[in-house]
């Protein structure tokens, strides 16, 4: 079991009141609160690769690794003559929305891309690729016809009146799909971006594989691009869930960057830059990245051409230029460079941008921001802000440390928002799976009402460890409840985690090698610095 505290009752005492002072701290800007403790990356990068076999759902493997899990969602489809078993629960329920699910797979592919040598010197590549397929083998069930995909597999209302494990679900699977008629280009350009990127993981160690995706990847582009519309509109279910307020214009950017630089055809970069003004590319200065707004992602993506020399990019220098200043308006306000215009910061030092599940917004800023670093170093480029026209790589760097830290532990709270990461961790997930005893534990049916009677309300900790699960978080001025009914900020999501395994194995590797030349912890993160 979780253990709720770590420590003596003085230290326990020590933190509740510092608690108690940030709560009365007036707005959400202070100075970051300072620690000597080195957090682990690399445990917390074996970690966040846990979580995802602990939200797969289909018949399990042999290697699983999570074995508090089972079979679940091993009819699903049947109902509509398809095969749609597998796939991922995106957080606490047992839905499968291919809108979050595929932003997940790309985050995890775009790491693996960028920086894989990382993941592999901590010793995790085999799991993140066994991650990435999980979904990817999904996503290629679901596109049954070319201009056909299933977005959707239960309602989440139904879902929601449930409480139970996965493992004895027994409401409705019912899958929704979006075709020529109800079109969700923003559901299949999305997924068109994950097969994409994972299309290069894969390409040197399973090439036919990576054509598969590439080829589903295309076909599902052209499927978005030909048959516009948002798919909340075609499938009401979602809109009280995943409803995509961007549209599918920064979608369809997206998936056209990325299946530029997996095809190296210039006709997709052609297409982002005859569309940079009409779909709001280079006109939609952005404050955050997430699973429903692409923009400050694919504005990094288009920077990266200019800054490696790309030949194509050269071509269309004056349109990607202007993706760039919106890709650095991004970077400059998470660094508070921005002429005012910045994101907000907790007491704490954490990114803040709204209080629902905020540190999917942290994680996926310290992933550009790592991301953006290297591609600055590698072309001995610096960031143009309004307020510091050169900053440094190594600054971008630091502040996304700084979230890494934050949230295994280096916050006012001295609570680890990974789960199973730390002494001190949330211990009432918003979970039904880890919040109910494991079905191999005991096998006893337990029933849809049965689960919130005898489980959800408990002032306990969960039966089983959601190891790896990054919650929602605190608020803006770093208060945390932990409870399960506190769903806003206890419930985790595959989108939190996702951007972590890369920036997590960009400084484990960072960090080890400031150890071998005798470095002091962090010191080695700024890529300018000498450790002597």
């Amino acid at each position: 079991r979780v253990r709720r505290a770590a420590g003596s009752p003085i230290a326990a005492a020590l933190v509740l009141l510092q608690a108690a002072v940030l709560a009365l701290s007036p707005g959400c800007d202070a100075a970051a609160v300072t620690t000597d403790a080195e957090p682990d990356y690399r445990e917390a990068l074996s970690k966040s690769l846990l979580y995802f076999e602990a939200q797969r759902s289909g018949r399990l493997p042999y290697n699983q690794r999570v074995r508090w899990r089972g079979h679940s969602g091993i009819t699903d489809g049947l109902q509509q003559g398809v095969d749609l078993v597998g796939g991922y629960y995106d957080a606490g329920d047992h839905v499968k929305f291919g809108l979050p699910m595929a932003f997940t797979v790309t985050m995890l592919s775009w790491g693996a891309i960028e920086f894989g040598d990382d993941i592999a010197a901590a010793g995790e590549w085999h799991h993140t690729l066994e991650a990435i397929k999980w979904g990817t083998d999904y996503f290629i069930k679901a596109h049954t016809e070319p201009f056909v995909y299933w977005a959707e597999v239960r309602d989440g209302d139904t879902d929601h009146y449930c409480w139970q494990r996965p493992e004895d679900m027994t409401t409705s699977r019912k899958a929704y799909r979006v075709d020529k008629d109800n079109p969700g280009s923003d559901l299949v350009a999305e997924t068109a971006a994950a097969l994409a990127a994972a299309s290069i993981v894969f390409r040197g160690s399973n090439p036919h594989y990576s054509h598969i995706l590439l080829h589903h990847g295309q076909q599902l582009f052209e499927f978005g691009d030909r048959y516009r519309g948002n798919y909340d509109i075609s499938i009401a279910e979602v809109r009280g869930f995943y409803a995509s307020v961007s549209g599918y214009r920064d979608e369809l950017l997206w998936a056209a960057f990325w299946l530029h630089r997996a095809t190296g055809k210039e006709e997709f970069l052609r297409y982002a830059v005859d569309k940079a003004d009409c779909f709001g590319g280079v006109g939609w200065a952005m404050t955050e990245f997430s699973w429903d707004v692409k923009y400050a992602g694919l504005q990094v993506l288009a920077s990266k051409l200019l800054l490696d020399g790309d030949p194509q990019g050269e071509r269309h220098r004056v349109v990607l230029e202007r993706y760039r200043a919106k890709a650095e308006h991004y970077l400059c306000a998470c660094l508070r460079l921005n002429n005012g215009s910045n994101v907000d910061r907790s007491p704490g030092g954490m990114l803040y941008v709204r209080q629902w599940n905020n540190l999917q917004y942290a994680s996926s800023a310290a992933f550009l921001l790592t991301v953006y670093s290297r591609y600055l170093a590698g072309a001995g480029a610096r960031l143009r802000c309004p307020d510091a026209p050169a900053v440094p790589p190594s600054e971008l760097l630091a502040l996304a440390r700084s979230q890494a830290e934050y949230i295994l532990g280096r916050n006012p709270l001295r609570l680890s928002y990974m789960v199973g990461y730390g002494p001190r961790f949330p211990a009432q997930v918003h979970h039904r799976a880890a919040s109910i005893v494991s079905h191999k534990a005991n096998n006893r049916f337990i029933g849809c009402m049965q689960g919130f009677d005898h489980w959800y309300v408990r002032k306990r900790p969960n039966p089983n460890v959601l190891t790896g699960a990054i919650v929602g978080g605190p608020n803006c001025r770093d208060e945390f409840r932990d409870d399960r009914t506190n769903y806003v900020q206890t419930e985790a999501c595959t989108y939190n985690t996702a951007p972590m395994v890369a920036v997590f194995a960009r400084l484990h590797n960072l960090s080890a090698t400031a150890a071998e030349e005798g470095c002091r912890p962090g010191t080695a993160l700024g890529l300018s610095a000498k450790c002597k």
